[in-house]
């Protein structure tokens, strides 16, 4: 079951540990993707939206994978018809300079 409360707060440490192990275990792969506020603002505003889901996704044309942002209404159904985002920025290129879950 889904509600505006899904999700878990977790610690930084636990964090560190997640970010770490994957990206030893998949140094390849894309570390992170940031989209800016007003964007997931256009999700999250939307009438009826009690969260996000994420999709893996994968770009052809550019042949870069990525990730599809959709809000999620009361009965956990996508809102397709809604905004939809995409091109979020990847890390590496865009990555935090000083941020321990990323593994250096």
């Amino acid at each position: 079951m889904i509600d505006i409360n899904s999700g878990m707060v977790i610690e930084k440490a636990e964090a560190v540990q997640h970010t770490n192990l994957f990206q030893e275990k998949f140094p390849d792969a894309t570390k992170a993707y940031f989209v800016g506020k007003n964007k997931l603002n256009l999700i999250l505003d939307q009438d009826g939206c009690i969260g996000v889901r994420i999709y893996d996704g994968f770009d052809a044309a550019g042949n870069v994978s990525n990730r599809v942002l959709v809000g999620v209404d009361a009965t956990g159904e996508d809102m397709v018809n809604g905004t939809l985002l995409e091109h979020l920025v990847p890390c590496p290129k865009a990555c935090s300079e000083f941020s321990p879950l990323i593994k250096r």
